[in-house]
């Protein structure tokens, strides 16, 4: 899980195991942070959630999950940008992809990553 600012560069970055739910890190990955709007996937519509940000002022964005009793009113336009985020995941893909080449070349040509 990542928070990265309105620019897409990365603020925190928090691993989580694969069966926890994501709203269970977002409060400690915005803890001691400012900021004026969490755009998020329905992964982090959670009352709780909501709650928290409505406390501490800041604009929800998040899309809404289907089976919400009372739909809440978000900025369409703001919630584009979340494509930043999305964006920086994909930057992780592709600096994952270079250090594993290398890495496989410097196992097969058994030179260490100083000598290449």
């Amino acid at each position: 899980m990542a928070l990265t600012d309105a620019l897409g560069n990365l603020v925190r970055f928090v691993l989580l195991p694969g069966q926890r739910f994501d709203t269970v890190g977002v409060l400690p990955l915005i803890d001691g942070i400012a900021f004026g709007a969490l755009i998020g996937d329905t992964a982090f519509d959670s009352n709780a959630l909501v709650a928290d940000l409505n406390e501490r002022g800041a604009k929800v964005v998040i899309a809404q999950h289907p089976r919400r009793t009372t739909p809440l009113a978000i900025d369409t336009e703001m919630y584009k940008w979340r494509h930043l985020i999305e964006n920086f995941f994909c930057k992780l893909k592709e600096f994952k992809r270079i250090a594993l080449r290398a890495a496989w070349y410097t196992t097969l040509s058994g030179k260490s990553l100083t000598e290449v």
